[in-house]
């Protein structure tokens, strides 16, 4: 087997355990919301939610790197074993291991999203340099790259960037200014996410080439419109994380002006989704193509949503709200594992026979994966607009009591998101025994 191809169904395969242990640890931190003195001692809230949200990060760049060298392969056909990336992966191994250990022992030193002590960092620095080292050699010898391999590029380089930059707090001169501290975390999360948007969207267009076989969807002058607008969003998108910062008027004039360019996003999806509708019944049985489809309407529903929450007057209105915790949720389970889902199909060789596709046990999972996100999104919305019109009165009534009243959202959220993780574990534990099963024979 072509070693890209075999590290990248390993790093796939990894990326599902770890997505176990994220919902495992989503389900113990939600559950705390209901009940305050669950395992309250040990580990606890404080060390229960990093390592859910360290989990899912894990789950989208682990599954995304395993799509890359997947697809790389297509294009590098050596067989020669290739050291390098079994190190990259042992490295992550290090790192993942060593960042739940800093969560469990309460060793906190980090920033937003990225809580754990920052010595684990290093060996994903190392790992991710073999990254860029391996694909720049693998794809710097071929010729008319389709979108993908551009997607793919300045998604990892861009990465690599912004996860320095994520750690210039370590330099006592930002650690000593407040301002510029948030400043620099809040654009590095939302650089970081159009970041690995990249690798996933890059993987996007190369399994409609896959499914698709005479569209040529990766040499389209749209597909690489799209790329370059999405580039853009990338470079200057994360200036609307900052409206409520003390920072300079021009940035957020920037952040606003790029931010409305996502409308090109939400009139194309309008535009091709007569298209859509009507290539489903002829690639409906195929779940890569299912999950596909899925991710675009979580894009359509997410987009619009980010549109506006872009603008500042109700930028105002969603800030610190969970409003802006189901946009994240949207966005890392409707749309990000949703292609991870697809390419794990696509990868594996995952064949359901179409004669049982109305009926089988995968279509059952995949309708209540879609359901129940939903309904767990509605419900982080819904308590999201009640805080919000909280925390913009002026004489409103005490926090406890404003919280006390979110309870039957909290209830829905919990029991959906119960009901999800379910379903997400058993998709990923029937394409892991899939998988296995089938190498196994």
């Amino acid at each position: 087997m072509n070693s890209y191809l075999s590290i990248g169904k390993t790093f796939l395969l990894t990326a599902l355990f770890i997505l176990l242990l994220a919902l495992t640890f989503g389900l113990l931190s939600a559950y705390n919301y209901l009940n305050l003195d669950f395992l309250k001692a040990y580990p606890g809230f404080t060390a229960l939610r990093p390592m859910h949200v360290s989990g899912v990060v894990f789950w989208i760049i682990l599954g995304a790197t395993g799509c890359v060298y997947c697809g790389l392969s297509e294009f590098v056909l050596s067989e020669k074993e290739n050291i390098s990336v079994k190190i990259q992966w042992l490295l992550w191994l290090l790192a993942i291991a060593g960042i739940f250990y800093s969560y469990l022992t309460h060793q906190f030193g980090g920033r937003e999203y990225w809580e754990f002590n920052p010595v684990w960092a290093l060996p994903i620095v190392i790992a991710w340099i073999i990254f860029i080292y391996n694909f720049i050699k693998s794809a710097r010898h071929l010729r008319n790259w389709p979108v993908y391999i551009w997607m793919w590029l300045t998604g990892i380089v861009f990465f690599m960037f912004t996860f320095l930059e994520n750690y210039l707090w370590l330099i006592p001169y930002f650690r000593g200014h407040v301002i510029t501290d948030m400043t620099i975390q809040w654009k590095v999360n939302g650089s970081l996410v159009g970041a690995w948007n990249q690798l996933l969207y890059g993987t996007s267009f190369y399994l409609m080439d896959k499914i698709q076989k005479k569209s040529n969807v990766g040499h389209s002058k749209l597909a690489f419109a799209m790329f370059f607008l999405g580039l853009f969003n990338l470079m200057f998108n994360w200036s609307h994380h900052i409206y409520t910062l003390p920072t300079e008027h021009y940035i957020r004039y920037i952040g606003y002006a790029v931010s409305m360019t996502e409308w090109i996003f939400f009139i194309r999806i309008i535009a091709m989704w007569k298209k859509s509708v009507d290539e489903i019944p002829k690639n409906y049985s195929y779940y890569s193509y299912r999950f596909l489809l899925a991710s675009e309407i979580w894009v359509f529903l997410n987009l619009g949503q980010a549109i506006l929450m872009s603008i500042p007057a109700i930028n105002v209105f969603t800030h610190g709200t969970h409003i802006t915790v189901a946009h994240s949720m949207g966005t890392t389970i409707g749309i990000n594992s949703m292609i991870l889902m697809a390419a794990c199909f696509e990868f594996f060789k995952i064949n359901i026979e179409n004669k049982a596709a109305k009926f089988n046990s995968f279509n059952a999972i995949f309708w209540t994966i879609q359901i129940s996100l939903f309904v767990f999104w509605s419900s982080l919305l819904a308590s999201g607009i009640e805080k919000g019109i909280w925390q913009l009165k002026p004489n409103h009534v005490p926090f406890s009591e404003m919280m006390n009243s979110l309870y039957p959202y909290f209830v829905s959220l919990f029991l959906s998101g119960l009901v999800l993780s379910f379903a997400l574990a058993a998709m990923t534990l029937k394409i892991i025994s899939r998988h296995l099963v089938k190498n196994y024979d």
